[in-house]
């Protein structure tokens, strides 16, 4: 299986929303607390998008082997 760049983006979009999330509690900012939390939701989807991408495209070699 390989990674394609929605994988690699929204993973990297999820580790800077925690990193946002724990700045924003450390400071004490509830909006770069929540910025934080959306852009983690944010990149979990997207790395889904990548994931589904990545399954479809595996099928379809599949497929084509058989």
């Amino acid at each position: 299986m390989s990674v394609n760049k929605d994988q690699v983006k929204g993973a990297a979009k999820d580790i800077s929303g925690k990193i946002q999330e724990e700045v924003g509690k450390l400071t004490g900012s509830e909006s770069q607390e929540a910025k934080g939390l959306q852009r983690q939701a944010e990149g979990k989807m997207q790395k889904g998008v990548g994931n589904v991408k990545e399954a479809v495209s595996d099928l379809k070699d599949a497929v084509k082997k058989q």
